[in-house]
């Protein structure tokens, strides 16, 4: 009778093992989920900001090269035009941001990192533990109780 009632609550055990197992793996996947759609979410949010920034800077850049352009002329100084360059750059590299591939070249040159240079992924003091977290907050703690005295 009990080697029976044993081997019942042995597979209950291993059903419900199973079950927290599935439930503990929909729950990650749903968390990483949840974290992929925020990281796009902050990228799309980063990328519209540059599309508004170059309307506003690229106003400025033709105002300034019109007007720069035709100080020069007007004064026959063509040191005027100096400016344009620099300004030019900045332009060029904010269509690039905003509409170029400066994006896919970023995420080439960070996976070609990842994969060659690992060493300079490399966290001080490495990886966070349970303990070092737990001695960080006992600290915190004991200051707190300290401070509140």
């Amino acid at each position: 009778m009990g080697f029976l009632l044993s081997k019942s609550m042995d597979a209950n055990f291993h059903k419900q093992q199973e079950f927290m197992l599935h439930n503990s793996r929909l729950q990650l996947e749903r968390q990483i989920m949840m974290q992929n759609q925020m990281r796009e979410r902050q990228m799309a949010m980063q990328i519209a900001w540059s599309r508004e920034f170059l309307k506003y800077f690229g106003s400025f850049f033709a105002l300034a090269s019109v007007g720069l352009t035709a100080g020069a002329l007007k004064r026959r100084k063509p040191t005027l035009l100096a400016p344009i360059i620099p300004l030019g750059f900045i332009f060029a590299y904010q269509m690039d941001s905003a509409y170029g591939t400066l994006l896919h070249r970023m995420r080439g040159e960070a996976e070609s990192i990842m994969e060659s240079e690992r060493d300079r992924l490399n966290l001080p003091q490495g990886l966070p533990t349970f303990e070092s977290i737990e001695k960080a907050r006992r600290a915190k703690s004991g200051l707190m109780s300290i401070l509140e005295k």
